[in-house]
């Protein structure tokens, strides 16, 4: 893909001065609000820009924490368990980084413990950590079952999501009902077919 650097150039002494801060922030919606054609200042609108830039900072969360410290308490009480657990359907919102258009979906997170489980809980938030970041779909499952696999090192882990992309339903080929599904499968989920399909038909 071909870059043009020129273009880049306002935005790279940006990146070097640090992250903006509130007030930049609600400026910077109300060029927006006026490139609209909307005035900023009229009633309506006026509390718009603190609104947005709230909205911001909980959309884009995730790049505060750290989903490979999230799983690193783990129990190693499991009395030999050895069999798949799965966390199914765990809603995620997140943001697409070509549009910063909305990406609804459900995500399913599965590992076949090597001696250490981890709670529950723990995998949802790491799902949470990755979404709530500009991301495409494919990133985003290969980072879950990465971190996964790289803290509890299991014998295997195997993700799947779908999603529904509002930067083809609601704008561009305007695809409404269409669904992205991604999944990564590490260690056994990738040897073993059998365990691969029994995951996969838990997520039809």
């Amino acid at each position: 893909m071909n870059v043009n650097v020129r273009a880049l150039g306002p935005v790279r002494p940006l990146l070097r001065e640090g992250k903006p801060d509130r007030a930049e922030v609600e400026a910077a919606v109300r060029t927006l609000i006026r490139w609209s054609g909307d005035d900023p200042l009229r009633q309506g609108l006026l509390e718009t820009p603190a609104r947005v830039t709230r909205a911001l900072e909980e959309a884009f969360a995730g790049y505060a924490q750290d989903p490979a410290a999230m799983l690193q308490k783990s129990f190693d009480e499991t009395e030999g368990y050895d069999e798949m657990v799965v966390l199914r359907g765990v809603r995620f919102e997140s943001h697409c980084e070509h549009h910063m258009s909305p990406i609804l979906g459900h995500a399913w997170v599965a590992y076949v413990p090597d001696g250490r489980v981890v709670g529950i809980s723990k995998l949802a938030r790491v799902v949470e950590a990755y979404a709530k970041r500009l991301q495409i779909q494919e990133k985003l499952t290969a980072q879950i079952a990465n971190t996964v696999n790289d803290v509890l090192k299991p014998r295997g882990v195997g993700v799947v999501l779908k999603a529904t992309h509002h930067c083809m339903t609601t704008r561009g080929v305007h695809k409404p009902g269409t669904e992205l599904v991604t999944s990564r499968m590490l260690g056994c989920f990738r040897d073993n077919q059998e365990l691969r399909r029994e995951l996969l038909q838990m997520t039809a």
